[in-house]
């Protein structure tokens, strides 16, 4: 009996996916547990749409991506940190300051967890940080920082 599966199964295969088992474990266990639906014309025409739709929603999210990844390459950010005698810093610049200031200062949402600081900003000077808008797509901001007066 062919069936699609609507949840992941670890020993036969992911949602979404068409597989080919026995009458008995697709009544017994995939259909009664809900976990996949028989394999007739009308599931997977709605499989072939869903699938369709999935598609087109996920390039619109590439193609948001790259549109919010162009304004971020495009502008800088300034923040300032407090330096003590001999350039010591009194603290650091991190993500979630980093996505605080490129709200006020950009007026753009960016998720502090998307910011890849591989370490806390600590000198003054300008630093590249790149931001990982989707899978395919990371901007790289320009951090501009500087002592506080």
């Amino acid at each position: 009996m062919k069936v699609i599966l609507t949840e992941d199964i670890k020993s036969l295969g992911k949602k979404g996916q068409i597989v080919d088992v026995s009458d008995g474990y697709a009544r017994n266990f995939i259909l009664k547990k809900k976990k996949g639906l028989e394999a007739n014309s009308q599931n997977l025409n709605d499989l072939k749409l869903k699938k369709a739709n999935d598609d087109k929603v996920a390039q619109e999210q590439y193609e948001a991506a790259v549109e919010l990844g162009k304004k971020i390459e495009a502008g800088r950010i300034r923040v300032s940190i407090k330096m003590g005698e001999g350039g010591k810093a009194f603290g650091s610049v991190s993500s979630k300051e980093i996505a605080e200031e490129v709200k006020s200062q950009m007026g753009l949402d960016i998720d502090k967890k998307k910011v890849q600081l591989k370490e806390a900003i600590k000198t003054p000077g300008t630093h590249i940080v790149p931001v990982r808008l989707h899978t395919k797509v990371t901007a790289d901001l320009k951090v501009e920082v500087a002592e506080e007066a």
